[in-house]
Protein backbone atom coordinates (compact mmCIF):
# COMPACT_ATOMS: atom_id res chain seq x y z
CA UNK A 1 0.00 0.00 0.00
CA UNK A 2 1.33 3.56 -1.02
CA UNK A 3 1.90 5.42 1.78
CA UNK A 4 -1.18 7.56 2.83
CA UNK A 5 -1.78 10.89 5.00
CA UNK A 6 -3.81 11.41 8.03
CA UNK A 7 -5.51 15.00 8.12
CA UNK A 8 -6.88 15.28 11.78
CA UNK A 9 -8.84 18.07 12.22
CA UNK A 10 -8.68 20.04 15.57
CA UNK A 11 -10.34 22.98 16.90
CA UNK A 12 -11.04 24.55 20.40
CA UNK A 13 -12.52 21.93 22.83
CA UNK A 14 -11.53 18.39 21.24
CA UNK A 15 -11.38 15.96 23.51
CA UNK A 16 -7.61 14.78 23.89
CA UNK A 17 -8.57 10.89 23.76
CA UNK A 18 -10.82 11.47 20.77
CA UNK A 19 -7.88 12.50 18.83
CA UNK A 20 -4.88 11.30 20.47
CA UNK A 21 -6.35 7.45 21.01
CA UNK A 22 -6.52 6.66 16.77
CA UNK A 23 -3.27 8.80 16.48
CA UNK A 24 -1.38 6.20 18.62
CA UNK A 25 -2.79 3.29 16.42
CA UNK A 26 -2.07 4.78 13.11
CA UNK A 27 1.09 6.56 14.43
CA UNK A 28 2.81 2.32 14.85
CA UNK A 29 3.47 2.31 10.78
CA UNK A 30 4.88 5.60 10.38
CA UNK A 31 6.03 3.71 7.10
CA UNK A 32 2.27 3.39 5.87
CA UNK A 33 0.91 6.73 7.47
CA UNK A 34 2.02 10.12 7.73
CA UNK A 35 0.15 12.22 10.14
CA UNK A 36 -0.93 15.96 9.43
CA UNK A 37 -2.81 18.06 12.46
CA UNK A 38 -5.32 20.37 10.10
CA UNK A 39 -7.26 23.40 11.44
CA UNK A 40 -8.96 26.23 10.32
CA UNK A 41 -6.04 28.62 11.63
CA UNK A 42 -1.98 28.16 12.32
CA UNK A 43 -2.63 28.60 15.87
CA UNK A 44 -2.10 26.18 18.54
CA UNK A 45 -5.29 24.91 19.58
CA UNK A 46 -7.04 24.15 23.29
CA UNK A 47 -8.53 20.66 23.72
CA UNK A 48 -11.25 20.54 26.43
CA UNK A 49 -8.75 19.56 29.09
CA UNK A 50 -6.36 22.53 28.19
CA UNK A 51 -2.97 21.40 26.71
CA UNK A 52 -3.10 22.50 23.41
CA UNK A 53 -1.52 21.07 19.88
CA UNK A 54 0.32 22.67 16.84
CA UNK A 55 -1.19 22.91 13.62
CA UNK A 56 0.84 21.34 10.52
CA UNK A 57 -1.78 22.66 7.74
CA UNK A 58 -3.85 25.39 8.49
CA UNK A 59 -6.44 25.10 5.89
CA UNK A 60 -8.53 28.25 6.17
CA UNK A 61 -5.63 31.28 7.07
CA UNK A 62 -7.13 33.92 4.65
CA UNK A 63 -10.11 32.92 3.38
CA UNK A 64 -13.74 34.27 4.49
CA UNK A 65 -15.63 31.44 3.36
CA UNK A 66 -15.07 27.26 2.93
CA UNK A 67 -12.79 26.72 0.32
CA UNK A 68 -11.80 23.63 -1.27
CA UNK A 69 -8.74 22.11 0.04
CA UNK A 70 -6.65 22.25 -3.33
CA UNK A 71 -6.73 26.27 -2.92
CA UNK A 72 -6.00 26.28 0.31
CA UNK A 73 -3.45 23.22 -0.32
CA UNK A 74 -1.51 24.48 -3.56
CA UNK A 75 0.57 22.02 -5.13
CA UNK A 76 -0.67 19.63 -2.95
CA UNK A 77 -3.09 16.43 -2.46
CA UNK A 78 -6.75 16.92 -3.55
CA UNK A 79 -7.95 15.35 -0.03
CA UNK A 80 -6.12 13.55 2.65
CA UNK A 81 -6.42 9.85 2.30
CA UNK A 82 -8.05 9.63 5.79
CA UNK A 83 -9.99 12.64 7.56
CA UNK A 84 -10.06 12.13 11.39
CA UNK A 85 -12.93 14.10 13.00
CA UNK A 86 -12.36 14.06 16.45
CA UNK A 87 -15.50 15.45 19.08
CA UNK A 88 -15.69 17.20 22.16
CA UNK A 89 -17.71 19.90 23.94
CA UNK A 90 -15.97 22.11 21.43
CA UNK A 91 -18.66 20.29 18.63
CA UNK A 92 -21.35 21.95 20.52
CA UNK A 93 -20.60 25.79 19.27
CA UNK A 94 -19.10 24.27 15.88
CA UNK A 95 -22.03 22.72 14.53
CA UNK A 96 -23.21 26.75 13.86
CA UNK A 97 -19.80 27.68 12.29
CA UNK A 98 -20.84 28.13 8.53
CA UNK A 99 -16.77 27.80 6.99
CA UNK A 100 -15.46 24.92 8.77
CA UNK A 101 -18.93 23.13 7.68
CA UNK A 102 -18.54 24.11 4.13
CA UNK A 103 -14.87 22.86 4.30
CA UNK A 104 -16.06 19.64 6.06
CA UNK A 105 -18.93 19.26 3.32
CA UNK A 106 -16.14 20.26 0.19
CA UNK A 107 -13.11 17.57 1.66
CA UNK A 108 -14.51 14.76 3.18
CA UNK A 109 -16.57 12.96 0.19
CA UNK A 110 -12.95 13.60 -1.42
CA UNK A 111 -11.14 11.97 1.36
CA UNK A 112 -10.31 8.46 1.14
CA UNK A 113 -12.06 7.14 4.00
CA UNK A 114 -13.37 9.97 6.36
CA UNK A 115 -13.54 8.68 10.28
CA UNK A 116 -15.68 10.49 13.30
CA UNK A 117 -14.90 9.56 17.07
CA UNK A 118 -17.69 10.74 19.44
CA UNK A 119 -19.60 14.16 18.90
CA UNK A 120 -17.21 14.29 15.47
CA UNK A 121 -20.08 12.71 13.48
CA UNK A 122 -22.33 16.13 14.81
CA UNK A 123 -20.26 17.70 12.46
CA UNK A 124 -20.03 15.25 9.46
CA UNK A 125 -23.95 15.34 10.20
CA UNK A 126 -24.23 19.27 9.85
CA UNK A 127 -22.42 19.38 6.61
CA UNK A 128 -24.72 16.79 4.89
CA UNK A 129 -22.24 14.53 4.18
CA UNK A 130 -23.55 11.69 6.05
CA UNK A 131 -27.52 11.86 4.87
CA UNK A 132 -28.44 8.53 4.01
CA UNK A 133 -25.61 6.68 5.53
CA UNK A 134 -25.96 4.75 8.87
CA UNK A 135 -22.81 6.33 11.94
CA UNK A 136 -22.69 6.19 15.17
CA UNK A 137 -21.90 8.62 18.50
CA UNK A 138 -21.16 9.24 22.16
CA UNK A 139 -24.31 7.43 23.67
CA UNK A 140 -24.19 10.21 26.82
CA UNK A 141 -24.52 12.47 23.50
CA UNK A 142 -26.84 10.89 21.17
CA UNK A 143 -29.83 12.84 21.28
CA UNK A 144 -28.27 15.78 20.52
CA UNK A 145 -26.07 14.42 18.06
CA UNK A 146 -29.08 12.94 16.50
CA UNK A 147 -30.83 16.61 16.32
CA UNK A 148 -28.11 17.66 13.95
CA UNK A 149 -28.46 14.57 11.30
CA UNK A 150 -31.97 13.96 11.02
CA UNK A 151 -31.30 12.58 7.51
CA UNK A 152 -28.88 10.28 8.85
CA UNK A 153 -29.72 7.04 10.34
CA UNK A 154 -28.51 6.62 13.50
CA UNK A 155 -27.17 3.61 15.01
CA UNK A 156 -28.25 3.37 18.75
CA UNK A 157 -26.04 0.18 19.70
CA UNK A 158 -22.78 0.20 17.90
CA UNK A 159 -19.01 1.00 18.75
CA UNK A 160 -18.77 1.68 15.83
CA UNK A 161 -20.42 1.75 12.29
CA UNK A 162 -18.68 1.60 8.70
CA UNK A 163 -20.98 2.47 5.73
CA UNK A 164 -19.19 2.98 2.60
CA UNK A 165 -16.08 5.33 3.22
CA UNK A 166 -17.25 6.63 6.59
CA UNK A 167 -16.33 5.05 9.93
CA UNK A 168 -18.09 6.56 13.14
CA UNK A 169 -16.83 5.20 16.81
CA UNK A 170 -19.47 5.64 19.99
CA UNK A 171 -17.46 8.27 22.48
CA UNK A 172 -13.79 8.60 23.24
CA UNK A 173 -12.41 5.54 23.93
CA UNK A 174 -14.39 3.59 21.22
CA UNK A 175 -12.32 5.78 18.53
CA UNK A 176 -9.16 3.28 19.60
CA UNK A 177 -11.67 0.39 18.23
CA UNK A 178 -12.58 2.19 15.51
CA UNK A 179 -9.02 2.80 14.23
CA UNK A 180 -7.71 -0.49 14.82
CA UNK A 181 -10.78 -1.81 12.53
CA UNK A 182 -9.75 0.47 9.83
CA UNK A 183 -5.69 -0.48 10.24
CA UNK A 184 -7.53 -4.06 10.05
CA UNK A 185 -9.44 -2.82 6.62
CA UNK A 186 -6.17 -1.54 4.87
CA UNK A 187 -3.08 -3.46 6.16
CA UNK A 188 -4.87 -6.50 7.70
CA UNK A 189 -6.19 -8.30 10.97
CA UNK A 190 -2.95 -8.94 11.93
CA UNK A 191 -1.36 -5.41 12.01
CA UNK A 192 -4.29 -4.38 13.60
CA UNK A 193 -3.79 -6.67 16.41
CA UNK A 194 0.06 -6.34 16.45
CA UNK A 195 -0.55 -1.91 17.62
CA UNK A 196 -2.79 -3.60 19.80
CA UNK A 197 0.00 -5.47 21.49
CA UNK A 198 2.56 -2.39 21.77
CA UNK A 199 -0.44 -0.22 22.67
CA UNK A 200 -0.97 -2.80 25.52
CA UNK A 201 -4.45 -2.55 24.87
CA UNK A 202 -7.66 -5.09 24.63
CA UNK A 203 -9.68 -4.18 20.98
CA UNK A 204 -12.83 -4.45 21.23
CA UNK A 205 -12.92 -6.04 17.81
CA UNK A 206 -16.86 -6.26 17.41
CA UNK A 207 -18.46 -3.05 16.49
CA UNK A 208 -22.12 -4.49 17.32
CA UNK A 209 -20.66 -4.96 21.01
CA UNK A 210 -21.97 -1.85 22.62
CA UNK A 211 -22.13 -1.84 26.57
CA UNK A 212 -22.80 1.81 27.05
CA UNK A 213 -26.08 2.13 24.93
CA UNK A 214 -28.14 0.30 27.72
CA UNK A 215 -26.56 2.43 30.29
CA UNK A 216 -27.97 5.87 28.51
CA UNK A 217 -31.24 4.44 28.19
CA UNK A 218 -30.66 3.60 24.10
CA UNK A 219 -32.00 0.07 24.03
Amino acid sequence: MAKQTIGALVFPGFELLDLYGPLEMFGFFTEHFEIQILSRTSDPVASRAGPRTLVDVAWGEGCSGGAAWSELNPGGIAAPDLLLVPGGPGTRALVDEPVTLAWLADIAPKAGHTLSVCTGSALLARAGVLDGLHATTNKAAFAWVESQGPQVHWVRQARWVKDGSFYSSSGVSAGIDMALAVIADLLGRAQAEQAALWAEYTWHDDPGRDPFAGRHGLI
